[in-house]
């Protein structure tokens, strides 16, 4: 798996040396058509643009098929390259598209927001949402390489840059417990987010490297996503909340399941709440909804027949995976995010 950090401006054109592509094609949105385009227009040959919209509530079928058509009536063959340009909605689907044409053409990630620079862009996982389902529909498939230019972070707003703090989080408690120590004692203006973004990167590379396909530990990258996801899915129509600000969630109640099934020390699970409330506050989470957030696990992943499985912390710095959680147990754990319980 190729990753390779510093100036797109360098990258770019070294990867594209010697290489023999019959058509290029650079997948946007209309954010990163006007922030962050500009930077790599003129290091291309004649290439074609697509701008999508933007946003998660359009990475479906029906963008895809934009994507295709776009890609049908400029004769893109097998031989051609796509520049997928944007954070985790363009990575996902401009890959997913890649990937589905023509049995499968070149991509390269240009990740464009932290989210995806930490997390989204590294793994070769790649889909859509359907029918409010996240990443219901998608493949694994690997870029050719990712390029991460933490020139692009610049361009972001703050609520963005915390929504991907989530997965470094993520990241240092499934796997470093010195660097949670490290982090949860800084100031959020403190944290070196260049040196945490090489952290995650190898962090997740070391377990993809191992688990391509997620059939094993590559599971564990999941902590705080089973009820994360669907936090995420049942506002997506709603007060709408980023990835990471839902991941936040799920990782303080999958920490509490933890911590309810004996895997997670009670100081472990303080210790977590109480960063991750002190970074992200907490989201008014409505108890008539817990039935209906707890129905949309039983769409995640993991799951094996009826039973929702999670990635849970054995610890902090250590996690495991395939653990069964029962209806009860999520909803016991969203009235404690919520402090009812």
């Amino acid at each position: 798996m190729s990753v390779l950090q510093g100036s797109v401006e360098q990258l770019l054109p070294q990867y594209l040396e010697g290489k023999d592509y019959s058509a290029i094609a650079v997948i946007a949105d209309k954010n990163t058509r006007k922030d962050c385009y500009p930077k790599i227009k003129d290091l291309l040959p004649r290439h074609l643009l697509i701008t999508v919209p933007a946003g998660e509530e359009h990475k479906n079928l029906d963008t895809c098929t934009i994507i295709w058509q776009k890609l049908t009536e400029a004769e893109f063959d097998r031989h051609a390259l796509v520049i997928n340009l944007g954070g985790g909605v363009i990575g996902d689907m401009g890959g997913f598209c890649a990937a589905t044409y023509k049995r499968g053409i070149d991509f390269i990630q240009v990740p464009t927001t932290l989210l995806a620079q930490v997390d989204a862009s590294v793994g070769g996982k790649l889909g859509i949402d359907f029918r409010g389902l996240k990443n219901h529909i998608g493949v694994f498939t690997q870029p050719r390489t990712v390029l991460i230019d933490p020139v692009f972070l610049a361009t972001l707003p703050g609520r963005e840059l915390r929504s991907g703090f989530a997965e470094i989080i993520k990241h240092c408690l499934i796997r470093d417990r010195a660097m949670w120590d490290k982090i949860r004692r800084m100031e959020p203006e403190e944290v070196p987010l260049s040196d945490l973004v090489t952290h995650s990167v190898e962090t997740k590379k070391e377990i993809v490297t191992q688990d391509p396909t997620e059939k094993g530990l590559r599971k564990i990258l999941n902590f705080g996503h089973t009820i994360g996801h669907a936090v995420e899915t049942f506002y997506l129509d709603k007060d709408r909340l980023l990835h990471g600000e839902a991941i936040a969630i799920g990782m303080i109640c999958e920490a509490y399941i933890a911590y309810s099934k004996g895997m997670l020390p009670e100081a472990g699970l303080a210790e977590i709440e109480e960063y991750i409330f002190s970074v992200y506050g907490t989201v008014p989470v409505d108890p008539q909804d817990f039935g209906a957030i707890a129905a949309l696990t039983a769409q995640d992943k993991k799951n094996r027949g009826n039973t929702v499985r999670a990635a849970l912390l054995d610890g902090i710095g250590s996690c495991t995976y395939d653990i069964p959680i029962t209806r009860k147990d999520i909803l016991k754990s969203l009235k404690y995010y919520c402090g009812i319980l």
